[in-house]
């Protein structure tokens, strides 16, 4: 089958492999129903299976079948810093394992390319007001994260396949968008689709360009990294129709603010989305990266664009190589992926979206899909004009004003209008607050050069949003201390002070600890509410200040109409922008030939890399799943940040006694991230977020907020950290009941690592957020979910409960939890068993995705 269907692509020395022909010769016809994502897994069928399975693989992806176990094999895996260091951190592990075993260690090796940015450790403690923020900021993150980075560079050497670009460059995905994609690869003389994964949740950031990129947990990524496929079910593949064009002044952010709040509504957890239409035919790449980049917002897996003529126009004004982009267009049109031969796609759902409806928007509190219209901040509650004290932070002041992340600074169209805010807002005298700390992290050093080509740049850092970093920064928690006189009335005055960024994400607690709430803004937005000062503001109506002959300013008088912002693109964004930043940064990642030990030295002082515990011990044998005491008994939408928290560690938490213990200087305790290739520091990060509520800590009638739980059979109330050292000594095998959507937000393993070295062996919950999910199995817990209508209200669980759980554990299968109440009662409930694959089955009865490799490695070389 394989030599039947390799063709010649015309023109080229290349072939590819005709993969319309094999559906076709299936059953004719088919290949034009099938959704742009179905196209490209098939490829990879064609490209990977035997011919004695093709056939019968084929013939399922044609019926859309969702019960068969599909092996994914994606040419490459992106790696952050924090999520890839721990990835190599236990790969590091594994190879020490593999010694103690009389294998060898230097066999350990990623064999698919993987590509690791340094974009998440950098903190703003130096504004963007600070001429030489930028310089400051990256000496302390250097300072901070030594033993870090001399890990990361060991591995860079130590490793094969592997790729390290260093910390100061810019931000993983917008590079990915930027250079590192190629939307088409070529190996061995054959072109095929560019797939990849990621460790992190907005690894999607790319399928903008085509290009199906999902985010997976760490484990997951360690097992792609070694030659494993990645299964999963056939996904539900959602077409998403968009009608109309944006109305004048609607920033790229608008438009995906609302069509978080729209497709959450929708229930699109874990399907790949694919958008098209004729509304599509209007959004730039750059409106398109932004819509994909918030895929983990929707909940779901994917969100797809098709090749089309935006993608080549981009690709062109990036600087891609004149051949790659002969190549891209080429090849789509060849095989059938370009946009013009989608036309029939059969879907077995399609959500229409109207683009026109779009008005300004901003989201929150607390939640990405939390959108509310500018226009109607005011009657929600939220805005409204609070009398300033002279002298004194309003309530609702916004002391974090950041424009930041990937999803919005990759385009060109939201940082001209911010630049353009800025200098429309500096020729009216208007001024940033002074208690607002602002800041400017473009995800890529090409945002700088075109707004100095613009004359932007010295019009945003006279408003303070200089260039603090090109990394992650706020919308990654790494905001920074804030001035202490600040940090004081906010404590002393017990303020609402709030956050406004052009991030992703603004769960309670994340953007920064002494930020209530946050909100999301497009980067313009965010220029306006530094100004203004305060969230209590309605920033259509109300004044931001008044012009030299006293007459009031408006945000509709300082906000620039598209014809400006697109002929500003048109004549500052230049493809050789892209070249000068990006041709230089990836030649440095040549090998230097410097050889080090295939054993890492690990550093016994260390708080930040340590050899992982996982072949140790009772993690290593047969896990305990009867008598069962809850850690926590939880409510819906639980967040990775709720159970390994990235931000800033106070001098209180678990994690901050501990490293003052160890010698650290409280200023130098960095964030909850950056610690997470030290178990014994990421272990106290556990369920640390003082936003959780644990429904078994009640007081007064009510659950109270904090890092807590009741030790049982004692009944006693404890800190988090307490009760699991409590536990851990005692043995004693813990369970965790939740509600639905159990796991959202980050792709962080910590989340299930966590929990698992806490002795957690079992997890169940109404529904899991798909990443979350996998990193349970990949850690060796059972995930468990109620049937529908049943929960832990409906059965009156209060934490005093000993929990089994009995059955064969098989995909999917039924399972039985004995629930044994403290009069005696045993309540009988069924639960399905959410290992969803055979594979999952296999990694889950090893213990984990760590321990099963090792097996599968040491028996290989047994055979050999």
């Amino acid at each position: 089958m394989n030599t039947l269907h390799r063709k010649s692509l015309p023109g080229t020395q290349l072939d590819y492999f005709d993969t319309r022909a094999a559906v076709d010769a299936i059953q004719p016809g088919a290949y034009a129903t099938l959704p742009y994502t179905s196209r490209v897994l098939a490829e990879n069928l064609v490209r990977r299976c035997d011919p004695a399975t093709l056939n019968a693989s084929l013939s399922q992806f044609i019926e859309r079948r969702r019960d068969l176990d599909f092996p994914w094999f994606p040419a490459r895996v992106v790696c952050h810093d924090i999520l890839g260091q721990t990835a190599l951190v236990d790969l590091a592990g594994l190879r020490d394992a593999i010694a103690a075993q009389g294998g060898d260690p230097a066999l350990v090796n990623p064999v698919v390319p993987t590509q690791l940015v340094v974009d998440h450790s950098l903190a703003v403690e130096c504004g963007g007001f600070d001429p030489d923020a930028f310089a400051k900021n990256r000496a302390i993150e250097d300072r901070r994260n030594e033993d870090r980075f001399d890990f990361i560079d060991w591995t860079k050497k130590a490793f094969k396949n592997v790729d390290v670009i260093p910390p100061g460059n810019g931000i993983l995905h917008q590079i990915n968008l930027e250079r590192m994609s190629p939307v088409i690869q070529v190996q061995n003389g054959v072109a095929y689709p560019d797939t990849l994964v990621g460790t992190d949740s907005h690894t999607p950031m790319v399928d903008a360009l085509g290009v199906i990129a999902i985010g997976v947990g760490g484990l997951e990524a360690e097992s792609v990294m070694l030659g494993r496929a990645s299964w999963m079910r056939l996904p539900d593949i959602i077409g998403v129709k968009l009608t109309g064009k944006p109305q004048p002044g609607i920033t790229a952010t608008d438009t995906v603010l609302a069509l978080t709040e729209f497709l959450r509504k929708q229930k699109v957890v874990s399907s790949y989305l694919e958008f098209f239409g004729e509304g599509a035919s209007h959004l730039t790449l750059g409106d398109r990266a932004t819509i994909s980049n918030m895929a983990p917002e929707f909940g779901a897996t994917a969100a797809m664009f098709y090749i089309d003529a935006q993608t080549i126009k981009y690709l062109k004004l990036t600087g891609r190589d004149d051949e790659l982009v002969k190549l891209v267009e080429l090849y789509a049109k060849e095989t059938g992926l370009w946009t013009d031969s989608l036309v029939d796609a059969q879907y077995e759902r399609v959500l229409s979206f109207d683009l026109s409806s779009v008005v300004r928007n901003i989201a929150g509190p607390s939640n990405p899909h939390n959108r509310v219209p500018t226009s109607e901040l005011a009657a929600r509650g939220i805005s409204g004009v609070v009398e300033n004290e002279p002298g004194k932070m309003p309530d609702g002041a916004v002391i974090i004003a950041a424009i930041t992340s990937c999803t919005n600074t990759n385009n060109p169209r939201n940082m001209i209008a911010a630049g353009l805010i800025a200098r429309n807002a500096n020729r009216l005298g208007l001024t940033r607050k002074p208690w607002v700390k602002s800041s400017l992290a473009p995800g890529s050093k090409t945002v700088e050069l075109y707004l100095q080509e613009a004359g932007l740049m010295p019009e945003l850092e006279t408003l303070g949003f200089g260039v603090v970093a090109f990394a992650c920064t706020s919308c990654n928690g790494m905001s920074g201390a804030l001035d202490p006189v600040i940090q004081d009335e906010v404590v002393s005055r017990d303020l609402y002070a709030t956050a406004v960024l052009s991030g992703n994400r603004n769960f309670d607690g994340r953007i920064h600890p002494y930020a209530k709430q946050a909100f999301l803004a497009s980067p313009p937005l965010v220029v306006a509410y530094a100004i203004a000062g305060t969230i209590r503001f309605d920033i259509e109506k109300d004044v931001l200040g008044h012009d030299a002959d006293g007459k009031p300013i408006l945000l509709k008088d300082i906000w620039p109409s598209d014809e400006e912002i697109d002929a500003i693109v048109a004549s500052s964004v230049k493809p050789e922008q892209f070249r000068k930043v990006y041709i230089p940064m990836f030649a440095a990642q040549a090998d230097d030939g410097i050889k080090v030990s295939p054993l890492y030295d690990w550093r016994p002082q260390t708080t930040y890399i340590r050899r992982p515990p996982y072949w140790e011990g009772a993690l290593a044998g047969a896990r305990p799943l009867k008598g069962m005491r809850p850690l926590a008994v939880l409510g819906d939408n639980i967040t990775t940040d709720h159970l390994s928290p990235s931000n800033a560690i106070m001098l209180d938490s678990a994690a901050g006694e501990y490293l003052a213990k160890m010698g650290l200087p409280e200023e130098d305790f960095n964030s909850y991230a950056t610690h997470r290739g030290d178990h014994l520091t990421a272990q106290r990060a556990t369920f640390a977020n003082p936003t959780l509520k644990n429904e078994m800590v009640i007081e007064d009638g009510k659950v109270k907020a904090g890092s807590l739980t009741r030790i049982e059979p004692e009944g006693k109330i404890s800190r988090m950290w307490e009760a699991i050292e409590v536990y851990m000594e005692r043995k004693q095998p813990l369970i965790i009941i939740a509600g639905a959507d159990y796991g959202q937000g980050s792709s962080r393993d910590w989340a299930a690592k966590g929990v698992r070295l806490a002795g957690v062996e079992a997890i169940v919950a109404e529904g899991f957020e798909r990443i979350h999910r996998t990193n349970l199995v990949g850690m060796g817990v059972l995930p468990l979910e109620f049937l529908a209508g049943v929960n832990r209200k409906t059965l009156g669980l209060d934490g005093s409960e000993t929990y089994d759980v009995v059955g064969e554990r098989t995909p999917r299968s039924t399972l039985t939890l004995l629930i044994h109440r403290k009069n005696g009662e045993t309540v009988e409930v069924p639960v399905t068993c959410r290992l969803d694959t055979a594979e999952e089955v296999s990694i889950y009865e090893a213990g984990g995705v760590l321990q099963r490799f090792a097996q599968d490695f040491l028996e290989s070389s047994k055979a050999a």
